[in-house]
């Protein structure tokens, strides 16, 4: 039987101020990307958003980021070797005494936004974001967008990795997001979603905007949780890919 795994970035929420419906998309999905404060969350956002994962038996992750409030983390920076290394040391480690808290466990990491799209083509951060995954534990998974730079520097660091793809957004040429700036980047109907998801995990490719057919792996889908329609479409994706005789399962038992 096929298998996959479905994710959402989660716990970017901060004080008073509320992003997505977590509690519901965390009944969907079965791998949650948790914010670690630096581009969203906070301390009891962390400790919210582990418990529900823990009460629904989901997978958690640390989600890490540039330290970029302001901008969501989405905004470049430039940052040397050794202080990526600590940065995402520093957040793994956060999210890992909060879960603790709840009963939970951190078992890969998932970096975010302008540090995740650069490192996709860089290989230089891409090992330095490996090792400081590495530097907290080489048990934990490198969930890394598909054909990245980061799947092979999660290679040469001996660590676990997992291949992604996302649901709702496009792809280029070279198999890279489309910039959320531009008017196509993202898919907002939840058929064609689905359709997309179904052929990525049946066919083992992406498909470009321009129709090109990149063949990759395809270990994890990605619904993100701060768009409007975002719980709806995951509902939809589960549902279409169930139906479709693809069991859906943790990212730990999608690795192991």
């Amino acid at each position: 039987m096929t298998k996959t795994n479905l994710n959402s970035d989660l716990g970017e929420s901060y004080g008073a101020w509320t992003m997505g419906d977590d509690a519901a998309m965390l009944a969907v999905v079965g791998t949650a990307n948790v914010a670690c404060g630096f581009h969203a969350g906070d301390w009891s956002v962390m400790q919210a958003t582990v418990a529900e994962a823990v009460k629904n038996g989901v997978s958690i992750g640390a989600h890490p980021s540039y330290p970029d409030l302001q901008g969501f983390g989405r905004r470049p920076m430039t940052m040397s070797n050794k202080e990526v290394e600590a940065l995402m040391a520093y957040q793994i480690g956060a999210l890992m005494g909060v879960a603790a808290t709840k009963g939970g466990k951190v078992t890969h990491v998932k970096p975010h936004g302008a540090i995740n799209n650069k490192a996709a083509t860089d290989m230089d951060l891409a090992m330095a974001l490996a090792r400081g995954i590495a530097g907290v534990s080489k048990d934990l998974i490198f969930l890394a967008p598909a054909g990245s730079a980061m799947v092979t520097a999660a290679a040469k660091m001996n660590l676990p990795v997992a291949q992604e793809v996302f649901a709702d957004r496009n792809y280029d040429d070279d198999g890279n997001l489309v910039p959320r700036g531009q008017p196509n980047a993202m898919v907002h109907d939840n058929d064609e979603a689905l359709q997309n998801v179904l052929r990525m995990v049946q066919e083992r490719a992406i498909v470009s905007v321009s129709g090109k057919r990149i063949p990759c792996n395809v270990d994890s889908i990605c619904v993100h949780g701060d768009s409007a329609g975002a719980v709806s479409m995951a509902r939809h994706i589960r549902a279409g890919l169930e139906q479709a005789g693809v069991k859906l399962v943790t990212l730990p038992e999608m690795v192991g």
